[in-house]
């Protein structure tokens, strides 16, 4: 069974920083894409960013002005998401995705599995 346990959001200033995690069981971890995703209140979710495992390419969502990295842990089966310079329209929850995916891996359809969502609010 594929899961997805998306964790490490909380309450963080403006301008400060913060990691979230996605921890994955049930799949070959090597062999699949991973996207992390947000949804702020009354908005559509969005494409954050996502990094095939199978060869390690990262796309990231353009309006981030380079403040977040992706990154994989193979020994760990799980993906991380650094967040840097937060600012309050970075709030929202933010959900882990997984599937075989090739290409451009920012847009959510594609996806089979979720995880559950971690909430990410940037706030003074």
């Amino acid at each position: 069974e594929v899961q997805l346990q998306a964790s490490g959001g909380g309450l963080v200033q403006p301008g400060g920083s913060l990691r979230i995690s996605c921890n994955t069981s049930g799949f070959v971890f090597g062999h699949y894409t991973i996207g992390w995703f947000r949804q702020a209140p009354g908005k559509e979710r969005e494409g954050v960013a996502c990094i095939a495992n199978y060869d390690g390419t990262v796309y990231y969502g353009s309006y981030l002005e380079d403040r977040f990295t992706i990154s994989s842990d193979a020994a760990k089966n799980t993906v991380y998401l650094q967040m840097s310079n937060l600012k309050p329209e970075d709030t929202g929850v933010y959900y882990c995705a997984a599937d075989q995916i090739s290409g451009y891996c920012l847009p959510a359809r594609p996806y089979d599995f979720w995880g559950q969502g971690t909430e990410v609010t940037v706030s003074s």
